[in-house]
């Protein structure tokens, strides 16, 4: 027997609709990469987003054409976000920070029908665009009197242009709700670029679960600025969660730096923001340089990375701002966990308290979670036992965008993440490394992680990496590779000595390098892959 309900699809133009209608005078914010603030309303996204609609429609795009975007968190990137998806096109937002050989195999492998992109890429694009031949037209997100002077090797399009050519009629088509509509390519730190294609359904299912109270806990009271950039998992379900709830929402553009990022957080009146670890840290320092406060901040999600403890506390005890933990990936929608007390952690003591809020969380409504041994068995939850993490969702990657190995991927029914993890009693998972880093000495496991956050720890330290290195008795041990803040002269003798007392006196490293910088990949994360190459032969 079926239920007798109306059978109205899950679709991304829903969003949009619902914020037009019911929260129309809402404001959405842009800083813009020509410069300046730009300013409308949920209603103006709507109407805008069914003239670019119609463009679209013009230009030839059909359902299932891939469209692309090189461009930063702006009201422009977010009408492409409507605009693609909501006429059942796939909105294929690209990572500018991947190298220049992996943005070619990207645009070539989607089979990229149209790319639009920001003024700030205008010399990236006029080397990617003789290479890219499925490209029929480049539209440079700008108005006519901030087209540039260009060697473009084909004519240039003006999306302004495009935009207010058109009439907003448009009515957007009703298709299964399993329809894709973003497509996001992984950075590929061990192979080429693996491409996650979202669904409406997904999407919609995601942006529920990302509002609730233990999640990102948004309200139409709330004002939301996502400093994670908008071309790499969408902006963690941002865009779709913010029209959802009614936010306002705030839209950095490429001025990511702690002066530009404090000054939107101020004049705007921002409520809620998200991002990585890197950009909190920045943020942080400058803080603390000019002995300012928020008035009107008071959450933030940390993810992409591990938090250190030590950021955690900082922004709560200095700033008075709590940071939620959470964890994901691409191949998740991003969100996964997050990091939310229960009642029955109020009872504990601040450091117990504490102990809690470092862990990347609890599994969101629509994640599974298990871990398993190498035999893929489960193991207990009992806070100790380490096991690669497995997750399974309605938001879950089923299979690789044209993969050559499809039913591969999940042939267990679960989604094998590449991290080790333990999760507790209370169902709060702790990320202790990626799969291929952890260091197994003497047959047992060490978190290169909690040694990196602890060394981060120390006042001298401004980044750290731990890797395995071959040990002739232990098989591998620890290395901790640090980069000192400047003019800071901490020895190897006195980080070895930080742990003292932190951890099991096995688990402290064997040695320590101090280097100029450590290599990260595309988005952010340390790349061990190469700190191993650039250590290679290393001997303690």
């Amino acid at each position: 027997m079926l239920g007798l309900m109306m059978n109205e699809p899950l679709r991304i133009a829903g969003l949009l609709e619902y914020a037009a209608k019911w929260h129309a005078d809402t404001e959405i914010v842009s800083r813009m990469p020509e410069g300046g603030l730009h300013r409308y309303t949920y209603a103006s996204l709507g109407q805008r987003s069914r003239q670019l609609a119609n463009a679209l429609t013009e230009l030839g795009v059909r359902r299932g054409d891939r469209v692309a975007t090189l461009a930063w968190n702006t009201h422009r990137h977010l009408e492409l976000y409507y605009g693609i998806s909501g006429m059942g096109a796939v909105c294929h937002t690209i990572n500018p920070r991947l190298f220049f050989e992996q943005l070619v195999y990207i645009i070539n492998h989607a089979e990229d029908r149209l790319l639009f992109f920001d003024l700030t890429f205008l010399p990236l694009v006029e080397k990617l665009a003789p290479l890219c031949p499925t490209v029929e037209s480049w539209v440079l997100l700008t108005d006519r009197a901030h087209l540039p002077d260009s060697s473009f090797p084909v004519a240039l399009r003006c999306y302004e242009d495009l935009v207010t050519a058109q009439a907003a009629d448009y009515q957007w088509p009703v298709f299964d709700e399993n329809t894709a509509s973003s497509l996001c390519y992984t950075s590929g730190t061990t192979d080429q670029p693996k491409g996650v294609l979202y669904s409406h359904r997904s999407t919609l299912l995601h942006s529920y679960a990302a509002s609730l109270p233990d999640c990102f806990n948004c309200s139409a009271r709330d004002v939301v600025l996502p400093v994670v950039p908008m071309f790499h998992v969408n902006a963690w379900g941002i865009p779709y969660m913010a029209p959802l709830n009614g936010c306002k929402l705030v839209l950095p553009g490429p001025g990511l730096d702690a002066a530009s990022l404090y000054e939107l957080y101020e004049t705007e009146g921002v409520t809620f923001t998200a991002g990585v670890p890197t950009i909190w840290f920045g943020l942080l320092t400058f803080m603390r340089e000019k002995k300012l406060q928020f008035t009107t901040l008071r959450r933030m999600i940390v993810g992409g990375a591990s938090c250190p403890p030590a950021l955690l506390k900082a922004f709560d005890e200095e700033l008075g701002v709590e940071i939620r933990h959470a964890w994901g990936m691409s191949e998740t929608s991003p969100l996964g966990t997050v990091c939310t007390l229960k009642t029955k952690h109020l009872q504990l003591s601040e450091d117990e308290q504490f102990a809690v809020q470092t862990k990347q969380g609890r599994a969101i409504f629509g994640i599974d979670m298990k871990i398993v041994d190498d035999e893929d068995q489960e193991l207990p939850h009992d806070g100790i036992a380490f096991g690669d993490l497995l997750v399974r969702g309605p938001f879950v990657v089923a299979e690789y965008f044209r993969s050559n190995h499809p039913g591969e991927l999940t042939r267990s029914g679960w989604f094998r993440t590449g991290d080790v993890a333990t999760i507790d009693p209370d169902g709060f998972m702790q990320i202790t490394d990626r799969s291929k880093d952890v260091i197994k000495s003497g047959g047992e496991w060490i978190s290169s992680i909690e040694l990196e956050n602890l060394a981060i720890a120390h006042p001298q330290v401004a980044e750290a990496a731990v890797i395995g290195m071959p040990h002739p008795k232990w098989s591998e041990r620890p290395l901790l590779v640090v980069v000192r803040k400047p003019e800071a002269t901490v020895s190897k003798e006195e980080l070895l000595a930080f742990y003292d007392g932190k951890v099991a006196t096995w688990w402290k490293p064997d040695a320590v390098e101090f280097v100029d910088q450590l290599p990260h990949t595309a988005t952010g994360k340390l790349l061990k892959t190469q700190l191993r190459k650039d250590f290679a032969g290393y001997s303690f």
